[in-house]
């Protein structure tokens, strides 16, 4: 019983995309979706441009998530060295943790905005 379930599943799936790639899909199933929103910089003047400003916003959002992901994993560290320094009185790890961090969110930060200027 499960097979015939399957077997129905996947055609009814593979005849909605057949549809949908010939366009005949009802345009009642679309409605509600929300459109694309254009890129940062524009659509441009034809697709590779427009293809372009949305790889440009990719990037800036790499950029984004790589500063997100380097100001947890200092803010991680300072606490472990937090709860060192507290437990055996050793602050000056802790201040140096903390100072190495902060240059590295600052450089990282600063590298992201130089590149997204670049591209």
């Amino acid at each position: 019983m499960t097979t015939v379930r399957s077997l129905f599943s996947r055609t009814r799936t593979r005849g909605l995309a057949a549809l949908a790639a010939v366009g005949l899909v009802p345009q009642a199933m679309g409605q509600g979706l929300p459109t694309m929103e254009a890129p940062s910089r524009g659509e441009g003047e034809g697709l590779l441009t427009t293809l372009q400003n949305y790889l440009f916003d990719f990037g800036a959002l790499g950029g984004l998530i790589l500063a997100t992901v380097a100001f947890i994993i200092v803010a991680i560290a300072s606490i472990a060295t937090f709860n060192e320094a507290r437990v055996r009185g050793e602050w000056s790890k802790f201040g140096v943790v903390v100072v190495v961090g902060v240059v590295l969110i600052v450089a990282i930060i600063w590298l992201a905005t130089k590149a997204a200027e670049i591209l």
